[in-house]
C-alpha cells in the first residue's frame, strides 16, 4: 500500500518535472510574443481617470483570464482533431491585429484639434459607455494575442512530451504566466505615479527619496506616450510575423529583408488593406439618421 502512494507521488514529481521543463521551454519561446502582448496592453490599459485605472486593468485581466479559459481547451481540441484550422486563425487574428495598427496610425498622422461642436460631442462620448468600449477592444486584442501564445506555447509542449496531460499543464501553465505577468507589470506602470506622490510625501519633499518620487511622476506621461508607439509597432511586427510565419508566400518573400522589417512591412501592408476594405464597407452601409 505504501509503495504504491510513492510510486503516485514520484509519478506526480515526474510530471510536475516534465512540466517544469517544458514550459521553460515554452516560455521561452514565447518570449517575443509576451514582450510585444506588454506593450500592447499597457497602451490599451492607460489613458483612464486615476481612480479608474485600477478597476479597468483588474476588467482586462479578468477578460483574459476567461479569454485563457476559451482557448486553451479549444486549441486542445482542435489540435487533436482538426489541427489544419488552427493556421487560419491566426491568420485571422493577424489581420485584426494588423487593423488595429494601422488604425492607430492612421488617427495619429490626421488628428487635428476638434472645435466647437466636435469638442461637446467628445466630452459627450466620454464616460461609461467609452470605458466599456476601451475594454472590450483591449480584450478583444488580448484574445487575439491569447491565440498566439497558447499555439506557440502548445507547439512547444508537443514538441518537448508526448505525454497528453503533459501538454495540458504546460499550456496551462503558459497562460497563466502571460496573465499574470504581463497585468502585473501593467498594474505597475500605470501606477508609477500613485507610488511617485507617495514617496514625496513619505519623505517630505526632501532627499533623494524625494526625487525619486518626482522621478516617477515626471516619467509616466513619456513611458505612456513610448508605449503607445512601442504597442503600435508591437501591433504590426506580431501580425507581420502572423502572415510570415503561416503563409508560405509571405515567408519565402524577400529572403534577404532581415525578418523583423519584412514581418512590419507585411503587417502594415496587410494593415491598409483590412483599413481600406472596412472603409469601403462602411461607405457602402446606410448611414444611420440623427434627429
Amino acid at each position: 500500500m505504501a509503495s504504491g502512494i510513492f510510486a503516485i507521488f514520484d509519478d506526480i514529481a515526474a510530471l510536475m518535472d516534465d512540466v517544469a521543463m517544458a514550459s521553460k521551454i515554452a516560455t521561452r519561446k514565447t518570449a517575443g510574443i509576451l514582450g510585444d502582448d506588454l506593450a500592447v496592453n499597457a497602451e490599451k490599459a492607460t489613458g483612464f481617470l486615476e481612480s479608474r485605472e485600477l478597476p479597468v486593468l483588474w476588467q482586462i485581466t479578468k477578460g483574459s483570464f476567461i479569454n485563457k479559459l476559451i482557448i486553451v481547451p479549444i486549441a486542445l481540441l482542435l489540435n487533436a482533431y482538426f489541427s489544419v484550422i488552427i493556421q487560419y486563425i491566426l491568420i485571422a487574428g493577424g489581420l485584426f491585429l494588423a487593423y488595429e495598427g494601422v488604425e492607430k496610425i492612421i488617427e495619429f498622422i490626421f488628428h487635428r484639434e476638434k472645435k466647437g461642436e466636435e469638442v461637446i460631442q467628445k466630452v459627450a462620448e466620454e464616460g461609461v459607455d467609452a470605458e466599456k468600449a476601451k475594454i472590450k477592444s483591449a480584450i478583444m486584442t488580448d484574445f487575439i494575442l491569447s491565440v498566439e501564445i497558447v499555439i506557440i506555447a502548445l507547439n512547444s509542449a508537443i514538441t518537448s512530451s508526448d505525454d497528453f496531460m503533459t501538454q495540458v499543464l504546460t499550456v496551462s501553465v503558459v497562460a497563466i504566466i502571460a496573465t499574470v505577468g504581463v497585468y502585473g507589470i501593467v498594474a505597475l506602470i500605470v501606477r508609477m505615479d500613485d507610488l511617485g506622490y507617495r514617496l514625496i510625501k513619505r519623505s517630505n519633499d526632501k532627499g533623494v527619496v524625494s526625487k525619486l518620487g518626482h522621478g516617477l511622476v515626471k516619467s509616466l506621461p513619456i513611458v505612456i506616450k513610448v508605449l503607445a508607439v512601442v504597442g503600435t509597432i508591437a501591433l504590426l511586427l506580431v501580425s507581420g510575423g502572423i502572415f510570415s510565419h503561416n503563409i508560405d508566400y509571405f515567408h519565402h518573400l524577400f529572403p534577404q529583408i532581415p525578418s523583423m522589417l519584412k514581418e512590419f512591412a507585411l503587417g502594415l501592408i496587410m494593415g491598409l488593406a483590412v483599413v481600406a476594405v472596412v472603409t469601403l464597407i462602411k461607405k457602402m452601409l446606410p448611414s444611420k439618421k440623427t434627429t
